[in-house]
């Protein structure tokens, strides 16, 4: 397929999976998208929008399952596009905190395409909100780090132990994603400067009918998530921020659904 002039590309954050959570700006871009490119993580709400005679491609990506190749991703973008397509590639959360939105666009530009970015409320921010706590609070914290659990293949991976130096000199919420595969790394790693009792709270699934979460402290992490059974997708918060709600929650079970 060719075409005399290229189509549109948008990167598109859906947000952390409850569809009443999209932009009206998301809403517009899935509404005129001619073709999508679908992440795992994108509820079938989402998509109800989606026009009737739309092309949906599933291009998957989750640590620990098979993922569509980023180079592949990438290549049906410019393809669609050189043929006249309006693409959305629609990505849960927002497109550029680990979406690989950027290189999505570094690759599009080099192809002369200048797409368009939509953002999306990150699960980072929806999970801890969905239990009533902020991510920052002028009593607990002044500032936030977004963290990846998930290390890149053949990287060096984050210094737990320097990042929870700096967490407590300067009062920081972390926010890990991805990363209950390495929930015992990462707790060994924090409390070489943490406190064992700093409240941590995880949450599998934010947003979502079916979220869970369990509120705990830094040095039961690792026994209290295996006792709840908490997976993937799952968001863990560490700071004092969480403290409203391990207070609200010392009384309840350990384990409790949204």
């Amino acid at each position: 397929m060719s075409s005399s002039s290229p189509g549109h590309v948008t990167l598109v954050g859906a947000g952390p999976g409850d569809p009443e959570l999209l932009t009206l700006k998301a809403v517009r871009a899935i509404q005129a998208a001619s073709v999508i490119l679908v992440d795992d993580l994108v509820g079938d709400g989402v998509l109800a929008h989606a026009r009737p005679d739309a092309r949906i491609t599933y291009v998957g990506k989750r640590g620990g399952c098979q993922s569509t190749p980023q180079a592949t991703i990438e290549q049906l973008m410019l393809q669609a596009a050189l043929a006249g397509e309006n693409v959305v590639r629609l990505k849960g959360g927002d497109p550029f905190i680990f979406g690989r939105g950027g290189e999505e666009v570094d690759s599009l530009r080099r192809a002369g395409i200048e797409p368009v970015i939509v953002n999306g409320i990150t699960a980072g921010l929806a999970a801890l909100s969905s239990l009533g706590a902020p991510l920052t609070h002028r009593d607990y914290a002044q500032g936030v780090v977004f963290v990846t659990g998930h290390p890149q293949k053949d990287g060096p991976g984050v210094d737990w132990a320097r990042l929870a130096e700096s967490a407590r000199e300067l009062r920081l919420t972390l926010v890990i994603y991805m990363g209950i595969s390495s929930a015992a790394r990462i707790q060994a790693g924090l409390l070489t400067a943490l406190p064992a009792d700093t409240p941590v709270a995880v949450i599998e699934r934010a947003s979502l009918p079916a979220q869970r979460q369990c509120v705990t402290r830094l040095g039961d992490l690792l026994a209290d998530l295996r006792q709840c059974g908490l997976g993937s997708p799952a968001v863990v918060v560490v700071g004092d921020v969480v403290r409203g709600v391990a207070a609200a929650h010392q009384h309840q079970p350990l384990l409790s659904t949204a």
